[in-house]
């Protein structure tokens, strides 16, 4: 039986890539239900769809779900983020029933205002140096690679699956973050909105932790590590973490649909 949530915000599918947990996600939503989902930018990766398409059967499935959702009584907004945004240009106007926005001002059931944007606004790489940003886009996406070996590996040895391409990923981040104030930059947007919190996604690292007197919460990513944020019916955020990402997107896309290739679980932040 699927949860009732009041929200759900889901960021960096990345569909049209191979590493894409587009199965998980597909599960994922078949569990939680909400009045209103915010798609927080990086859904379609228009990037590596240039360099040539990448589309099993599971991306189209979640797009097709995201619009039944739209259709039968779910609020759904997109905000487009750095992997998507050609669609920028469309904000502030409606695509069937998804409405398209810049960036939202969500209130939560307790009346918390919070700021969600994708984020990419306020990487200092992707603001200042894109194609600093371009070289690393594919850097990531050879460490992603590099999981595969490296992991059977471990796996002869009796080791769990360990992700190189996450470790570095998150290494480089915390630097960019030190060096461009990542979070305060997000912080000082959500006192510009009049929010007590925001909610973001880009990095990849989902978060839920107080900096300063501002809620800064980060919804992860459905490549690496299945991470949403929900919101409950008396208006907590809490973090998801469905499952465990598999070592390739590829090893699951024959999945049946509906079916977590791993157990899922559910696990709350503060």
């Amino acid at each position: 039986m699927a949860t009732q949530y009041r929200t759900l915000f889901i960021s960096d599918v990345h569909l049209g890539t191979q590493w894409s947990q587009a199965a998980q996600l597909l599960d994922f939503l078949g569990h939680a239900r909400a009045d209103t989902l915010y798609l927080v930018g990086d859904i379609v990766d228009f990037w590596r769809i240039r360099r040539g398409i990448v589309w099993p059967v599971h991306h189209g499935r979640v797009l097709a779900e995201i619009l039944r959702l739209s259709k039968t009584g779910t609020r759904v907004v997109f905000i487009p983020g750095n992997h998507d945004n050609g669609l920028r240009a469309y904000c502030d106007t409606k695509f069937g029933n998804i409405e398209i926005r810049q960036n939202a001002v969500h209130v939560t059931a307790s009346g918390k205002r919070y700021l969600v944007t994708h984020g990419d606004e306020y990487d200092i790489v992707v603001k200042n140096a894109e194609w600093l940003a371009l070289v690393g886009d594919r850097s990531y996406a050879a460490l992603l690679w590099l999981n595969r070996p490296l992991n059977w590996v471990r796996r002869q040895f009796g080791m769990d699956y360990w992700s190189i391409s996450a470790y570095l990923k998150n290494r480089v981040k915390r630097c960019v973050n030190r060096a461009g104030d990542f979070e305060a930059s997000l912080v000082g947007a959500a006192k510009a909105h009049q929010a007590s919190g925001v909610i973001c996604g880009h990095i990849h690292h989902a978060a839920s932790r107080e900096v300063g007197d501002v809620h800064y919460v980060n919804t992860g990513d459905w490549v690496e590590s299945c991470t949403a944020v929900v919101e409950t019916a008396s208006g907590e955020l809490e973090l998801v973490k469905w499952a465990a990402a598999t070592e390739t997107a590829a090893e699951q896309r024959d999945a049946t649909p509906g079916v977590a290739t791993v157990p899922s679980r559910i696990g709350a932040a503060a």
